[in-house]
């Protein structure tokens, strides 16, 4: 018995070893801010400072955004219009579903069967936006963000990205010079993360969306990056709502379905969901010694004296200890039932 039962919770400790294993980084992701890459305001010019022509450009002043096509809703264009005013000495390049295919025709054909196979239009405009970082460096703004001040001191970090909360990093806004090593392996990586997972919502948001570029940006840093090759991050102050900060954030969201009520639902009762789990997972352990108990020992116990029976598990007796076959076979011992066997997020 003793030996059985170790072997029975060896299993269990391997599962969830398996089981944590698979969502280490995910779990990361809520102890790790980036603090140690941040963007510190000590070290950020006040807008129209005199220290900003003295520092380094390396990010080219380009600044992309994307929509499906030329005709920006209402709702977006002040945004558009305060960044493409506040920066005349900047390219300004927006891509449009038309466009972002035909450079991905003419410049990564090898991604062509992934970018047209993505069920929603939203996976494309993500992806786009780390092609075009990639290859022509630059700003890249979602077009619900508009500009608060212009964005020179932004050009003296190699790449840089946006802290978001609660966890992880965001693709809304960021930046990078030409083939910078976290782009390239963040292109590299998006047929690889290719998947379907039933909601929309975590679909896109796993394959190309802010939880892929962290989950990205999580393994980039596992390589302890030097010099350039850092990924800066600008924190939520520096972001928004400070008279200092870059961006002003206006109403988004266009993509999102049904299904984000759902998610948003778990994200404010996350000590519940927890709690749920918790539950769960003792059921489920429970469970599985009752299984082992039932099956393995044969129901019987296991001190001095007591019978020890084992069931091969292609006897009567074995089968119907199964549930099911218990059920079915109350009203006929002699009778034999066949069971018919007949995938989240």
């Amino acid at each position: 018995m003793r030996r059985g039962l170790a072997l029975f919770l060896l299993v269990n400790v391997a599962i969830i070893f398996f089981l944590v294993g698979q969502v280490w980084t995910l779990l990361s992701l809520l102890v790790v801010d980036g603090s140690q890459d941040a963007i510190s305001r000590a070290e950020l010019p006040a807008p129209n400072s005199s220290l900003i022509d003295g520092r380094r450009q390396l990010i080219p002043k380009i600044i992309h955004q994307t929509y499906k096509n030329e005709t920006i809703p209402e709702v977006w264009k002040e945004a558009q219009r305060s960044c493409i005013e506040l920066h005349p000495d900047y390219e300004y390049k927006l891509w449009t579903d038309d466009s972002a295919r035909e450079f991905i025709v003419a410049e990564y054909p090898w991604f062509l069967d992934t970018w047209d196979g993505y069920p929603f239009n939203i996976q494309r405009a993500d992806a786009i936006r780390y092609f075009i970082l990639s290859h022509f460096g630059g700003i890249y703004i979602d077009l619900d963000d508009g500009c608060n001040r212009r964005l020179d001191p932004l050009l003296s970090y190699s790449a840089w990205l946006r802290r978001t909360l609660p966890t992880g990093i965001s693709n809304d806004a960021m930046g990078s010079v030409p083939q910078h090593p976290f782009f390239l392996r963040v292109i590299d990586s998006l047929s690889k993360y290719n998947r379907s997972w039933f909601l929309p919502y975590i679909t896109v948001m796993a394959s190309t969306g802010p939880l892929f570029l962290s989950v990205m940006w999580r393994h980039y840093n596992n390589d302890d990056p030097v010099g350039d090759d850092r990924i800066r991050i600008l924190f939520p102050d520096e972001y928004k709502d400070h008279v200092w900060s870059f961006f002003v954030h206006n109403v988004g969201n266009s993509w999102h379905e049904k299904d984000v009520q759902f998610i948003m639902w778990l994200r404010s009762n996350w000590l519940l969901v927890t709690i749920f789990g918790f539950v769960i997972a003792g059921f489920a352990f429970s469970g599985s010694y009752w299984l082992y108990r039932r099956w393995c020992l044969g129901g019987y116990g296991s001190g001095p004296g007591s019978p020890r029976k084992r069931y091969h598990p292609n006897s009567r007796s074995f089968l119907r200890r199964l549930p099911i076959l218990r059920y079915f076979s109350k009203g006929d011992r002699a009778g034999s039932y066949e069971l018919l066997d007949r995938r989240d997020v």
